[in-house]
């Protein structure tokens, strides 16, 4: 399956970098393609085009700030904090591959944890990176 999407964090140091790196990880671990653009310092990197999204089955929002998401409109899309997409990326691929199956372009929103909850899943991300 073909899979897009977006990290971005207020401060576009780390967790921008470190979620594409975990999504796509557990997508190609899982045997899907996916191209992430990542909102950060330095701007934004990977922009995805017209191309990837008309060949895009499903897209992935793991963002702490708000980001252009009219542009999948058309495709089923998870939305999560960018921490979910560092302490569980294969959730939100999983999640994204089963809207892209049903093949409804609806909005799905998971991961909305406390701030406490989304810190530790951040420390335990960061913990599956370094492995």
């Amino acid at each position: 399956m073909r899979l897009v999407a977006v990290t971005a964090c207020p401060t576009g140091i780390a967790h921008s970098q470190m979620g594409a790196e975990s999504l796509t990880r557990a997508a190609t671990d899982a045997g899907h393609d996916l191209e992430v653009e990542v909102h950060g310092a330095m701007g934004t990197e990977n922009e995805i085009g017209e191309d990837d999204l008309a060949r895009a089955d499903a897209a992935i929002v793991a963002a702490d700030v708000r980001v252009d998401t009219d542009r999948f409109a058309d495709l089923p899309t998870v939305v999560a904090p960018v921490g979910t997409a560092v302490s569980d990326p294969e959730g939100l691929v999983e999640r994204a591959v089963g809207l892209g199956r049903a093949g409804k372009p609806e909005t799905v929103r998971v991961g909305d944890d406390a701030a406490d909850g989304e810190s530790r899943g951040l420390l335990d991300g960061l913990r599956r990176l370094l492995d």
